[in-house]
């Protein structure tokens, strides 16, 4: 029997999606993302395997080798996500926001905790926090950072752009002086752009004052 490219591809990643589903959706489990890495490596990885070969042997050898390689690299990345976001959530202050996709760990800022009203210059209570997730950056090296600055819509929008990136830069400063490499990460003002709430209520504007960290493994 004669097998396609794609329908090798799509009973490789079938599979594999299958049989991981109900763990990596299971937010109860600590490995989700180690799980979720290795299920979308392998599924690639066979995918390369499947187009790169020549004949229908080869094809399904490709499929089997470029799994197992696949699933170990992205497992190796998931599996180091889970471990980051395990330890900033014992280190970081319980009014920080921690979410892990998978694919990388968002750690959320409220504006009121870092800055006063129409301030850009941090607040003492948070060095001890932004220096805790240095230290994490520090140990986690393979990875990039972005530092997102965000207001709510309340005034000028010209003008919370501008307060926005002056944010964004004062905590990117304290992170690079408490040692990670300015190369790895980039500072980025949002404004009033990217709201995670209404801004019609004071508890919605509230939410959207924020300064937000990415970090993205390479």
């Amino acid at each position: 029997m004669t097998l396609s490219k794609f329908a090798l591809a799509f009973a490789a990643t079938s599979v594999l999606a299958l049989g991981a589903c109900d763990e990596m959706t299971d937010p109860n489990n600590p490995n989700r993302n180690t799980q979720q890495g290795a299920a979308i490596g392998a599924g690639l990885g066979a995918l390369i395997g499947i187009a790169t070969a020549d004949s229908n042997a080869d094809r399904r050898r490709g499929a089997v080798v470029g799994a197992v390689l696949g699933a170990g690299l992205g497992a190796l990345g998931g599996a180091a996500l889970d471990r980051q976001e395990a330890e900033l959530r014992d280190t970081m202050g319980g009014n920080v926001g921690i979410s892990n996709t998978g694919e990388q760990l968002i750690v959320t800022l409220p504006q009121d905790i870092l800055f006063a009203t129409d301030s850009s210059t941090l607040k003492g209570t948070m060095r001890g926090d932004l220096s805790a997730l240095a230290a994490s950056m520090n140990r986690y090296p393979n990875t990039t950072i972005s530092v997102m600055g965000h207001t709510d819509n309340v005034g000028d929008a010209g003008y919370n752009q501008g307060l926005s990136a002056r944010r964004a830069q004062a905590v990117t400063s304290v992170l690079i002086n408490a040692g990670v490499a300015p190369s790895r990460i980039r500072s980025i003002g949002r404004g009033e752009d990217a709201p995670i709430a209404e801004n019609f209520t004071a508890a919605g504007r509230q939410q959207n004052r924020r300064v937000e960290i990415i970090i993205v493994p390479n």
